[in-house]
């Protein structure tokens, strides 16, 4: 970041969003240690049923995606996310006390339903307070929630499940969601017209650039609303889906059961489970960074796609052919740790390069929300297929989930490897773009035609 631009907001602004991510992460995943911890014997819970119970969340993550979002736009998302850690503590809590199966996947889908809206109101916040000139780097530190989520939930539930029980696990972690609440509440600000702790010269700075930006905007997008059928229309946005589906399925069916294997493999009690379960999200970290670094240098969006998907299914196959070497396969789960998010930088610069700019806002939601449910297919799969054929068949039945994004990564139009342009010779590209479009109806044709603009 250039230094003569004031910073005060990277810190006000990116702590509070990145803590109440990782606080959704931790009630989110912390069901993975509670079951192998106890709570599969205490309320007779299969490994079928235990795959249901964490991937039935899912289901109901796909209700509030759209609203959350609107919600953020034209009224609060500071107040939304307030809402929402309150119903994420009384969930959890609710959740220690269960006393059968039925009532744990009641509150598994309401939980999903209270955490559905947080990615679409966080992401619009921070669109609210960075320019598009930092944007990316914002997003990146936001993103990080998932991997630092791992490292923070992983030894923590592994100390309080063997100093007290799984019912504990989740009434304490519950408890954590009223103190970030409140730490939420008293540090973030919706837009900086609202904040008084901004320098005036920090919000000149951000009013111009972001209202800049807004009348920029405003040339491209020459109808506001277009229809959802154009999103079900664009054959790379369907293969797009279908990756985003395949990926999500491989990432929380490993997720979700990383305790469960790791207690398998090592024999261990669960705060050594918990202390491995760190490593691999250490990697994750790395993985993120690296991959994105490539796919910027590079411009090879699909490569930076198809390289982490191919390598995180041939580390979760190799984990399961040296499972009788302990070390071997754990080195082989943490290689999966440092490609499981790695493909999805690249992954999400591509819904703008396949599409009209009026297409793309609803097109990334479609992505998003269909391609979680694979949230609930990875780990309900494992569970079915834990039970009835034992783990090694499960791992590689998530290894064919991979395989198969990899394989429709590669049928994406190249189109997806231009790297797009910045300011007014961006503008003059997308007027090429929509006369091409309106001329021809061939993908290939409307690229050829753009290219000779030589922009």
């Amino acid at each position: 970041m250039d230094n003569k631009i004031p910073k005060a907001r990277w810190l006000r602004v990116i702590t509070p969003i990145l803590i109440a991510c990782i606080m959704s992460f931790m009630d989110r995943v912390n069901i993975s240690f509670a079951m192998p911890g106890g709570m599969d014997s205490a309320l007779g819970i299969t490994s079928s049923m235990a795959g249901l119970a964490a991937g039935i969340f899912f289901i109901g993550y796909l209700f509030l995606q759209v609203p959350g979002g609107s919600i953020a736009v034209h009224g609060s998302g500071r107040k939304f996310i307030a809402c929402s850690l309150i119903a994420w503590a009384i969930i959890s809590v609710l959740t220690g006390m269960v006393t059968n199966q039925y009532q744990l996947l009641f509150l598994r889908f309401a939980l999903g339903v209270s955490e559905g809206g947080m990615l679409p109101v966080v992401l619009t916040m921070v669109s609210n307070w960075f320019p598009d000139a930092e944007r990316g780097r914002a997003n990146a530190y936001v993103l990080m929630f998932a991997p630092l989520g791992g490292m923070i939930t992983a030894p923590l539930s592994g100390f309080i499940l063997d100093a007290l029980n799984w019912r504990w696990l989740f009434i304490i972690e519950g408890l954590l969601s009223v103190v970030v609440m409140l730490f939420w509440w008293f540090t973030i600000s919706d837009r900086p017209e609202e904040a008084k702790w901004l320098s005036a010269r920090e919000r000149d700075y951000l009013v111009t650039e972001l209202n800049r930006e807004r009348e920029a905007l405003q040339v491209l997008a020459k109808v506001q609303a277009a229809p959802l059928k154009e999103v079900f229309r664009n054959k790379s946005i369907i293969k797009l889906i279908i990756i985003n589906f395949f990926y999500q399925t491989g990432i929380y069916g490993y997720t979700l059961w990383l305790p469960t294997i790791l207690k398998n493999l090592t024999g261990g009690n669960m705060s050594s489970v918990g202390m491995l379960a760190v490593i691999p999200f250490v990697g994750t970290m790395m993985g993120i960074l690296a991959m994105s670094i490539f796919s910027d240098k590079t411009g090879k969006r699909r490569l930076f796609i198809v390289l982490p998907l191919v390598g995180f299914a041939a580390c979760l196959a190799a984990s399961v052919t040296f499972k009788s070497n302990v070390m071997a396969a754990y080195g082989f789960l943490v290689g999966a740790g440092f490609f499981l998010q790695a493909a999805t930088s690249a992954f999400w610069t591509i819904p703008g390069k396949v599409t009209t700019p009026e297409v793309a806002g609803r097109a990334r939601g479609v992505i998003n929300g269909l391609g979680n449910l694979g949230g609930f297919c990875g780990p309900y799969l494992v569970g079915v297929l834990v039970s009835l054929y034992g783990q090694s068949l499960a791992i590689y039945a998530l290894v064919a989930s991979l395989l198969i994004a990899a394989l429709v990564t590669m049928l994406l139009p190249k189109e997806c490897d231009i790297a797009l342009v910045p300011g007014a010779k961006a503008i003059a590209l997308a007027e090429h773009y929509a006369k091409a479009r309106a001329k021809y109806k061939a993908p290939g044709m409307v690229y050829q035609a753009v290219s000779r603009t030589g922009l």
